[in-house]
This record gives structure tokens, C-alpha cells and sequence, in this order.
């Protein structure tokens, strides 16, 4: 690291420590030419993930969408907010691990019903309705009997 006052590069680490929002490392160097000392942030690169919406346009990936979707899906529901964060965390990482810079929301909204037929069969059918789109009584009873006869 090279020091701001002197632009040498003979600098080391004299302490070490998570920042205050826990996502980034706090180091504190000495520079051995000029003795000052300086504080540097260390913080992981994300890759940015766009997500390809129904309609062709493309927007940043936003979690706060996916929390949304699935707290409304299981309003009313025996289920615990800690669940549902562990849900979006599951999707999260199925999302992420598939280092593509843009994913189609389809794919997320697939992802997101798989995890929600293991947690909670109403919320299931609350969220495929709305993301499928059911326009009659019809659709929605062909899902139901999918599910029944898994």
C-alpha cells in the first residue's frame, strides 16, 4: 500500500479490525520512510448482478424485492420472520453462486417458488398466483393439484 504523504511503498499493517458495518476490515499502517501513520478500508468486490426482467428491461439486483415478495406470500402465515430471512438468504446464495452478471427473473422467481414449497404450502400458492399470473379458477386448481400429487 502506498503511503498518501510520501508515495512510498514500504508501509505495513500495525492493527487490524472489522469496520462498523461489519462488512469491510479497518487497518491502520505506519509507513517506515515518513513514520506517519494512515487508516486504509479493506471491503470484498461484488460482482454487480442485473437481473433481465419479463419485459426485456434490466435493472440492478435488488434484495429487498425478493423480501418483499415472500413476506407478502406469507402474511397471515405460521411463519417466522428469521425463516423468511433465511429463505431469501438460501435464494441469495443459489443466485450468486451461478456467477452470471445478469440473471432473468424468471429464473429468481423459479428459485424462490421451489424454497417457498418447502417452507409453507399456502405462501407457495400465494406467490405463484401473483408471479404466474393466474387468470382464472382453472390455473389455480391445475397448480393445487400439482402440489397434491407430489
Amino acid at each position: 500500500m502506498k503511503c498518501p504523504f510520501c508515495s512510498s511503498e514500504n508501509t505495513r499493517v500495525i492493527d487490524s479490525r472489522p469496520a462498523d458495518d461489519n462488512n469491510s476490515i479497518r487497518r491502520r499502517r505506519l509507513c517506515d520512510e515518513c513514520g506517519k501513520r494512515f487508516t486504509t478500508y479493506e471491503k470484498v468486490e461484488t460482482i454487480p448482478l442485473i437481473v433481465i426482467k419479463k419485459d426485456n428491461t434490466r435493472e440492478q439486483y435488488d434484495r429487498s424485492k425478493i423480501e418483499g415478495g415472500v413476506l407478502r406470500a406469507c402474511h397471515k402465515r405460521p411463519v417466522s420472520v428469521n425463516q423468511i430471512d433465511q429463505l431469501v438468504d438460501a435464494v441469495e446464495t443459489e443466485i450468486f453462486n451461478l456467477e452470471e452478471k445478469e440473471i432473468p427473473s424468471t429464473l429468481i422467481g423459479e428459485i424462490v417458488m421451489d424454497k417457498l414449497k418447502d417452507l409453507e404450502a399456502v405462501a407457495y400458492v400465494r406467490f405463484a398466483s401473483v408471479y404466474r399470473e393466474f387468470k382464472d379458477v382453472n390455473t389455480f386448481m391445475s397448480e393445487l393439484k400439482k402440489m397434491l400429487d407430489k
